[in-house]
């Protein structure tokens, strides 16, 4: 019916073409970003973390949440976004990835959309603000262009096992 979505299709690589669904999208500085929304448990407000000592400076600290301790990692200091200043927009996304809990910390949460095939685009190679290998592609939506973070992917990476060293 419509050959121009499947054209499109065509020229996508597999990767982006999986990437369609629901995201929870989320503001870091200037930049909107989303997440898958099946990974998300909770968002609550910014509080206070227990610093744990000899841990990256992206690592905040832990809470206790409801009896398990959940380790709370900053994506502004993570993806280098200059001055980070905590307020009452700022927000925690509690994240459920393969049954461990994490949390990230993010400047504001916006929205949930639904992100369809022909939205999405491949990252160009020039994009050098963030390590590009934690990014599933780009979406547009209206005037806005949205990065799409794989966070079970980031948050597994060899820098963030260290989150699991320090609360185990």
């Amino acid at each position: 019916m419509n050959t121009n979505t499947e054209a499109v299709s065509t020229n996508t690589s597999a990767g982006i073409k999986s990437a369609a669904g629901e995201y929870l999208t989320f503001v870091l500085g200037t930049e909107q970003y989303g997440l898958e929304i099946l990974k998300v448990q909770e968002i609550r407000g910014y509080d206070a973390v227990t610093q744990i000592a000899n841990t990256p400076n992206f690592i905040k600290g832990v809470v206790n949440l409801r009896g398990k301790i959940v380790p709370i990692v900053d994506l502004r200091i993570k993806f280098n976004l200059g001055k980070v200043e905590y307020d009452e927009f700022t927000v925690v996304i509690i994240l459920n990835l393969s049954g461990r809990i994490v949390g990230i910390v993010v400047d504001g949460v916006s929205d949930v959309m639904a992100l369809k095939e022909e939205q999405l685009r491949e990252v160009p190679s020039l994009v050098t603000s963030i390590d590009t290998k934690y990014i599933v592609g780009l979406a547009t939506v209206e005037q806005h262009m949205l990065i799409l973070v794989d966070i079970e992917k980031l948050m597994s990476s060899q820098e963030m096992q260290l989150i699991d060293a320090a609360v185990h």
